[in-house]
């Protein structure tokens, strides 16, 4: 079993910056590729980034590409999303995510866990 704990979450107004982070326990960490998704109210829970299990591997959603960074260190089994420019649309309950194997994935069904979420709201 894996457990993940959202931290970093908050107000902050538009343009400025949040970094959220995701301590993970329960299995080898490396051996996991970890996701961030989100979800605001009403719609449907969206992908944001991922990293392979070597964090050699990054993908972002075109929405959030050039403004976020995802990140881990695998020795504090820790994944992070660094968030710059931060706008309204960007208000959502953001979600670590983690799944078993080294490679990268969009779906959020292809994930095996969860995190409890930590909600960030943009004021403009």
């Amino acid at each position: 079993q894996v457990q993940l704990v959202e931290s970093g979450g908050g107000l902050v107004q538009a343009g400025g910056s949040l970094r959220l982070s995701c301590a993970v326990s329960g299995r080898t960490f490396s051996n996991y590729a970890m996701g961030w998704f989100r979800q605001a109210p009403g719609k449907e829970r969206e992908f944001v980034a991922a990293i392979s299990g070597s964090g050699n591997d990054r993908y972002y959603a075109d929405s959030v590409k050039g403004r976020f960074t995802i990140s881990r260190d695998n020795a504090k089994t820790t994944v992070y999303l660094q968030m710059n420019s931060l706008n309204s649309e960007d208000t959502a309950n953001y979600y670590c995510t983690a799944r078993g194997g080294p490679a990268i994935y969009l779906r959020k069904d292809a994930y095996d866990y969860w995190g409890q979420g930590t909600q960030v709201t943009v004021s403009s």
